[in-house]
Parts: structure tokens; sequence; C-alpha cells
């Protein structure tokens, strides 16, 4: 069998994710990391059991630093943290404190219990900000796939963080699913079949005027989450009157958009860039 360098072991595994849509474990563990960076914390208790756990990237420099709550997606049933050291890594490098929490799955929860755990981390990160050398008034969310999703209905409905929502100055969506219904697949049947209201499960239905600035992102190619979510969306923020940033990548797919973050592929796709430029001119306003 042929050997495979680093380069090639990592495309290996990212089309063996891509296919699977696995949790990235083993991609993780074979990309080279940022440097100038620390882990400030690990495993840190926001909420009740193995679920409500986070970490926290930090750069070596002083602060405080604007700080970036980083949500995985996993189609709401799969996903660990420990996966996306990467993303915690490449975002504290370019001067962000980075929390990555894990939150309960389908079928131990549905909707909208991952939202109260997403929340909740939120607000851990905020009361601990002084700690991790943050501003907890400086603060963006961002998120990939259901990570994405559940960045949205943060940032766009009140309910989830009420006082707390002020100190959100953007957010940053990957390959969201933001507009679902009718819920005609198993994935979001399990996930949203209980909601009593299934309108208030939609990020493009509870948007409104005075939500924070959004940033939506998609592949060209990604065929798992279509970009018409973002499509969407972005009409009914600009609609509203709130400041909308919509970004497509040629030829990058629902998983590639996020391994664009780590170091050996920034070359596929600027996603990077473009959420590094994002948080800086969100959190440098007064």
């Amino acid at each position: 069998m042929r050997k495979l360098g680093r380069r090639g072991a990592i495309g290996a595994v990212l089309a063996l994710a891509t296919a699977a849509c696995s949790p990235l474990l083993l991609f993780n563990g074979l990309t080279p990391k940022d440097g100038g960076t620390v882990r400030l914390v690990h495993d840190a208790a926001f909420a009740p059991g193995p679920r409500g756990t986070l970490d926290v990237y930090a750069p070596k420099a002083p602060g405080p630093h604007p700080i970036i709550v980083f949500l995985y997606g996993g189609s709401w049933n799969s996903g660990t943290k420990q996966g996306y050291a990467f993303v915690g890594r490449a975002l504290a490098a370019q001067g962000f404190v980075v929390a990555i929490p894990d939150y309960r799955l389908v079928p131990e929860v549905r909707f909208p219990d991952f939202l109260r755990d997403h929340a909740a981390a939120l607000r851990w990160v905020r009361a601990h900000a002084a700690t991790l050398h943050g501003d907890p008034d400086r603060l963006v969310l961002a998120g990939h796939s259901a990570g994405a999703y559940g960045a949205a209905m943060l940032a766009l409905d009140p309910e989830w963080l009420g006082a707390d929502r002020r100190a959100v100055r953007g957010w940053i969506g990957l390959a969201g699913p933001y507009d679902f219904l009718p819920l005609d697949q198993p994935v979001t049947e399990a996930a949203f079949g209980g909601a009593p209201d299934l309108r208030a499960t939609q990020p493009l239905l509870v948007a409104s005027a005075g939500s924070p600035p959004a940033l939506l992102a998609t592949g060209d190619d990604d065929t798992l989450v279509r970009p018409r979510n973002s499509d969407r969306l972005a009409e009914r923020l600009a609609g509203l009157g709130v400041p909308v940033e919509r970004r497509r990548y040629a030829g990058i797919g629902h998983v590639g958009i996020l391994t664009a973050i780590a170091r050996p592929l920034r070359g596929r796709a600027p996603v990077l860039t473009d959420m590094v430029r994002f948080a800086r001119q969100v959190t440098d306003r007064p």
C-alpha cells in the first residue's frame, strides 16, 4: 500500500469524513495546529451531565480579547468538542478567546434542549470572561451546520439569551439550516418533531429587526444543507434592516467549509479569513 504523507493522510481522512459525516476526530488529530495559543480550560462544567462541558482556547498575548463561542454540527445527534481543537486554535491565533462547548444530543433530548445548552454555555463564558482573558461584552456566536442553526437561534430569537443577547455583536453561520419546514427528513423529525409550534423552530421565521449582524457562508457544492437556506435568511435579514454578509465558496462542500479552517487546507477557500475579518469588524465597534 502506498504510504501517505501528512497532507495525503489528511486528505484521506477528509474524504472519509465527508462520506460518513463523522465527528472529524481523526482529522483533528492529524491536523497541525496554529501556534501562539493555549488551551486555558478543559472540560469546564457549564451544566449538569457529561455533555455539559466546554473547552476554551486563547492567545498567549494578554487580553482582554473578544470572545467567539463556536458551536459544532452533527445533525443534532452526534459530535464532540474534542474534534474541533483545530478551529479553536485557528481563531485564537487571530486574537480571540474561543469557547467550544458540548451539548446534549438526540435521542436524549429534542428541541429546544440543545438550545438551552448553547445558552448556558454562553452565560458561563460571560460569567468567567475575566479569568479567560476575554471581554464579556464583545462576543460573537459562530457555528457549522447544526451548530450554525444554534448560533442563529440564539442570535435571532431573544427567548434564549434574554439580556445576555446584548453582548452578541454578531454571528457567523457556516452551512447552516435555517428554513427546513416541512419536517420531511428523519434527522429533522427526530430533533424537532415534538415541538408544539414548528414555526418557532425556524431561524427564518423568528428573525426580527434589531438582530445582530450576520455572516452567512456556504459552499457551492453542499448537497447536505442546501445554500438556499442561507440565501433566504440573508434576504429576510436584509429586508428587516439587519446588516448581513453573504459569502459563497466555489468547489466547497458541506464538510469542506469547516475543514478549510485547518492550516493545510486554507488554500481551498478563505473561510478563516472571512470569519476573522467579520468578527473583528463587529467587535471593534463601541
